[in-house]
């Protein structure tokens, strides 16, 4: 991971407004998939929609590239900030 990544990373967690659910779903699959590659874990089953709603988000990013998971990532963080400043 490289500085920048990290620095988004935190910059997410104190943005002034809380993002909608999409947005957390991309930020959260974007992470990931930047941090430990393509979904490899079982689908939530079950009530458990939250579970299923980010492993689904996660799992439509397989086979992007770490590196360009983390580069969307932390373009998407500044839009977030943009948006939310």
């Amino acid at each position: 991971m490289t500085e920048e990544f990290d620095n988004a990373v935190n910059a997410s967690k104190s943005l002034p407004q809380r993002p909608a659910n999409d947005e957390l779903l991309k930020l959260y699959a974007l992470f990931k998939q930047a941090t430990e590659g393509d979904n490899t874990g079982e689908r939530p089953g079950g009530f458990d929609f939250k579970g299923i709603a980010k492993h689904d988000a996660w799992a439509e990013l397989k086979g992007k590239d770490s590196a360009d998971a983390e580069t969307e990532y932390i373009q998407f963080v500044k839009e977030l900030q943009a948006k939310y400043a």
